[in-house]
């Protein structure tokens, strides 16, 4: 297991872990655990005595305290599972020193990293990335984390002079569909304090996310043979079209960045009978949302007019909701944090997630639980690439952190 982060990453992305948010199961796919079994067995063999893995795939345990006072138990938490966007299965890494330029990925060529999109590549040149081959996303997002951990875990039992208060550990599935905490724990966990490490560039550190709901329109129409159709057949479809042309394009989030809030249609699914649309509501602020959901409705009022014979239901579910709050109830969780990466030679810089992590629901839970950089970049996607510089400041950040809270805790 005394293995450096780029072998244990460059093992653990070649085990596909995607997860489906159509399945009904838990985890949503049954591969997942191929790599959560295969965890708790490592943590076994580096010495967690608690290392375990439940029914519902969470896997946990503890690299108990080294020191004589109390110290507050700190967890780190990664998820094992892929985006449902591409494929992540037969991935195949590419470790690249890279040079600088563009990088045309070998097994698709069409598929190109380029300088111009990634602007944190200049910070990598002499330096070593890993990207896929431009057939399947890489996996960075979260095994980088995995590897980050693990190391981690790794290089302290190693060290047994590194001071540490009891360290939790655990791998969640089903991240990426938004049930990656649906049956967590937290007692079994036992964490006072923990953190995902779930993030992006080396550096950046994250205290809040969006707050988010989904959204779903269905219209209900009328089908019938076309060739008999006139003044019966009602087409759902361009109901729906209607609908979607009128979505704020100023509100997409391909136009916006920072704090700015978005209305996203990602999912269609339709015919004639019956069309609907899958909306993301994203907004740094709660009661955004609620303006959100009365935009969708306006165009609704707008567009059945146009459509008189069609039914058009609006559904709204809460997704998560910003850990800013939850976060800022005891400020050592973040001052720590930002102490820890300093000492790893970073300039620390809080970014908001333009999204949600685990800890946005372990926060709502009680759990303070800020998000850790990994070095990974362009997640969801075949572009998607990782820093090894960055997973190796991650894992320096960890080790740091850990000692931070054993050192402020004696005074």
């Amino acid at each position: 297991m005394n293995e450096p982060v780029l072998d244990k990453f460059l093992r653990y992305v070649k085990i596909d872990t995607q997860s489906n948010e159509e399945s009904e199961s838990y985890p949503s796919t049954s591969k997942q655990l191929n790599l959560l079994n295969l965890l708790v067995e490592e943590l076994k063999i580096l010495g967690l005595k608690d290392a375990r893995i439940d029914k519902y795939g969470y896997v946990m345990g503890t690299v108990p305290s080294n020191v004589q006072h109390k110290v507050p138990a700190v967890g780190f938490i990664a998820h094992v599972d892929t985006s449902p966007s591409a494929s992540g299965e037969n991935v195949k890494p590419q470790v690249i020193k890279y040079q600088g330029g563009d990088v045309v990925l070998p097994g698709d060529k069409s598929i190109v990293i380029t300088e111009s999109e990634n602007p944190e590549l200049k910070h990598c040149i002499g330096k070593t990335i890993i990207t896929s081959d431009g057939t399947t996303l890489l996996g960075a997002d979260n095994k980088a984390g995995i590897a980050i951990i693990m190391t981690a875990v790794q290089q302290l039992l190693n060290n047994p002079k590194i001071p540490h208060g009891d360290i939790k550990i655990g791998f969640t599935p089903d991240e990426e569909i938004g049930a990656g905490t649906k049956y967590f724990d937290l007692k079994s966990f036992g964490a006072d304090f923990a953190y995902t490490v779930d993030g992006d560039t080396a550096g950046e550190l994250n205290k809040e996310t969006f707050s988010a709901n989904s959204a779903t329109i269905t219209v209900h129409g009328r089908n019938i043979h076309p060739g008999f159709a006139k003044n019966i057949m009602v087409n759902s479809i361009r109901a729906m079209a209607d609908i979607i042309i009128r979505t704020p394009k100023d509100m997409a989030p391909e136009t916006t960045e920072g704090y700015e809030p978005y209305i996203h249609p990602h999912i269609l699914k339709g015919e004639e009978e019956k069309t609907t649309l899958n909306f993301l509501f994203r907004d740094f602020k709660t009661e955004g949302l609620d303006k959100q959901k009365k935009i969708l409705e306006k165009i609704i009022e707008e567009v059945k007019p146009l459509h008189p014979k069609t039914r058009i239901v609006l559904e709204i579910k809460e997704s998560y909701r910003n850990m800013r709050e939850g976060v800022d109830k005891d400020p050592r969780v973040t001052e720590y944090l930002w102490e820890a990466t300093k000492r790893s030679g970073l300039e620390p810089r809080w970014i908001p997630i333009r999204g949600g992590t685990d800890g946005s629901r372990l926060t709502a839970m009680g759990l303070p639980c800020p998000n850790i950089f990994t070095g990974g970049k362009n997640f969801h996607g075949k572009t998607e690439w990782a820093s090894l510089d960055g997973m190796e400041k991650s894992i320096e950040t960890v080790v740091n952190l850990v000692q931070v809270w054993a050192e402020k805790s004696k005074k």
